[in-house]
């Protein structure tokens, strides 16, 4: 049965009428008349009535009529469902978050706005690290993540570079130079470093490590953090100092100061990775406004709000 049939029952059921139903379906009235009988003999019922003037439906039509409206409306929801997800406007994402990235302010502005583009989308966050993230994408329990590169196994990722964060240096309180706001890596070589171990980051590990030698210091190792977030804590307690993304500055734990790291300082590298030939248009259409958001949070000026930038 070709679902046209449906909605020409239900159109001349709501007019009552063949000849009025074949100018609402811009067709003329005897081909019409033709598929309302096609379609009573493929049922094997009478639907309508023919009476002098219009037509009435018959006991059968008028219980059929609900069923046909409601398989017309499923219809209209298919479509539009096909063609929200072709556009990227419907669906949901799963979207994975290495550690401290949520704090970058840009990353929450991100999914806000996306979500005010296509309200119609279920954003989903996961946070772990990189490994696990990349893991993640493979299964598929993730369908995007934001890592901090290098990612293992890339040849079966896409990934996309987004932004190289500033890091500062978290001091404990009291430390000699809480009250210097400018501090070289050197100034530090003998307080313990608490980082996170290699294999949550290797990228941003390295990193902190080859800045300590470019400054002709190598650091004291202290005790590991859990994740980067988690060197926070550990300073407030006084246990070392340690060099974290700047977002981390947001964190207000007692007893723990911010401080700009002079140059050459370390960048906290952030990028955006998705399956390789993944054809999700919703997860390709998140990835450019992902894109686009850092690319403005990198221009900005200094003192520019990044939530004017709209």
């Amino acid at each position: 049965m070709d679902i046209r049939h449906l909605r020409y029952f239900v159109t001349v059921a709501e007019h009552g009428s063949i000849t009025r139903a074949a100018e609402a379906l811009g067709m003329e009235q005897p081909p019409l008349s033709q598929q309302i009988r096609q379609l009573e003999k493929n049922l094997g019922v009478v639907l309508f009535e023919r009476l002098t003037r219009g037509v009435k439906l018959t006991d059968i039509g008028a219980m059929l009529l609900p069923r046909a409206k409601t398989i017309l409306d499923l219809q209209t929801q298919f479509l539009s469902t096909a063609q929200g997800l072709a556009r990227g406007e419907m669906g949901h994402i799963r979207l994975g978050l290495a550690g401290a990235v949520s704090l970058l302010p840009v990353i929450p502005f991100t999914i806000r706005r996306f979500r005010e583009m296509a309200p119609d989308v279920t954003i989903f966050l996961e946070e772990s690290n990189t490994p696990s993230l990349c893991t993640a994408l493979h299964e598929p329990s993730v369908d995007i993540a934001i890592v901090r590169p290098p990612v293992p196994d890339p040849v079966r990722l896409s990934v996309f570079h987004l932004l190289d964060e500033p890091t500062v240096i978290a001091l404990p309180r009291g430390h000699q130079l809480a009250d210097t706001p400018v501090i070289s890596l050197d100034m530090v070589a003998q307080d313990p470093l608490i980082i996170f171990p290699r294999e949550l980051g290797p990228g941003f590990h390295d990193a902190i490590l080859s800045a300590y030698q470019v400054a002709g210091v190598t650091p004291v190792m202290g005790q590991q953090a859990p994740q980067i977030a988690g060197t926070i804590p550990l300073v407030a307690a006084g246990l070392g100092v340690s060099v974290v993304p700047r977002s981390l500055s947001q964190i207000h734990a007692g007893g723990v100061t911010f401080h700009t790291i002079s140059e050459p300082a370390p960048r906290a590298t952030l990028a955006v990775a998705i399956r390789a030939g993944q054809n999700m248009p919703l997860v390709t259409r998140f990835a450019a406004v992902l894109r686009t958001a850092c690319r403005k949070w990198t221009n900005r000026q200094p003192e520019q709000d990044f939530f004017d930038l709209e």
